[in-house]
């Protein structure tokens, strides 16, 4: 009987510690895709503004363009906790790696901002400057997908 007793006291603590080991960050994944489908929304605005599949219009693709530069100043430290990857919890494609150097991850960040701010100060100036403006937005999101996103299954 104290064999059962014990096995059943630690077999609670290690359910006990393994259920407080995994936080709900379904919060932070829910902010973290809301941002890059605001991207997603605006980058294609101006992609078919760029392609001529829309007519140009200089206020729509300076609004696009503030809404991209906008997205790109959220700090992202908050919506990235460690722990919140594609090992440890289901709906993402982030990998553990951004955890391992987040400074690199976040320098990755910043560097969409910087395209973010050239792709402001062009949009307004016709449909010929949009698409090397988001060209340079298209090689931040690759060099981060790259490195830190799974790839889809």
């Amino acid at each position: 009987m104290k064999a059962i007793l014990t096995f059943a006291t630690a077999a609670s603590i290690a359910f006990v510690g393994s259920a407080m080991a995994q936080e709900d960050f379904s919060a932070n994944l829910k902010a973290r895709q809301g941002q890059f489908r605001i991207l997603a929304i605006n980058l294609g605005i101006l992609g078919d503004m760029a392609k001529g599949k829309m007519d140009y219009d200089a206020a729509a693709a300076e609004a696009a363009a503030h809404s991209i530069h906008g997205v790109s100043m959220v700090h992202q430290a908050a919506l990235w906790p460690e722990g919140s990857d594609n090992m440890s919890i289901d709906g993402t494609r982030a990998l553990p790696m951004i955890w391992d150097d987040f400074a690199d991850f976040s320098s990755k960040w910043d560097a969409l901002g910087t395209a973010a701010e050239n792709l402001v100060s062009v949009a307004g100036t016709g449909r010929e400057a949009i698409g090397p403006a988001l060209g340079q937005i298209g090689g931040t999101c690759k060099a981060c997908h790259d490195t830190y996103r799974a790839s889809a299954n």
